[in-house]
C-alpha cells in the first residue's frame, strides 16, 4: 500500500470501518468494538484507516492478506 501523508483520527477510522464492514468477516466486528473501546498510536490508526481503506474493491487475495494484517493487530491491542 502506498504511503499516506495523512492522520486518520479515531472518528476517520471508526467511519470507514462502518462503511465497511458489511464486506469483513462475521468474527472480525466484536473485535472492531472492542478496538474502538480504546485509544490507539497515530500510527495504528493510519494502518487500519489503510487496511480497510476499499477493502469492497480488493480481490479476494487482497482481502485475506488484508483479513490477516487486521486479525495481528485486533487480537493484540
Amino acid at each position: 500500500m502506498s504511503e499516506c501523508k495523512l492522520d486518520h483520527s479515531h472518528a476517520d477510522v471508526k467511519k470507514k470501518y462502518e462503511s465497511q464492514a458489511a464486506f469483513l468477516p462475521d468474527e472480525m466486528k466484536p473485535l472492531f468494538e472492542q478496538f474502538f473501546e480504546k485509544e490507539h498510536s497515530q500510527a495504528l490508526l493510519n494502518e487500519m484507516f489503510h487496511l480497510l481503506k476499499k477493502y469492497d474493491l480488493a480481490s479476494d487475495e487482497e482481502q485475506s492478506k488484508r483479513n490477516n494484517q487486521l486479525y495481528l493487530v485486533l487480537k493484540n491491542v
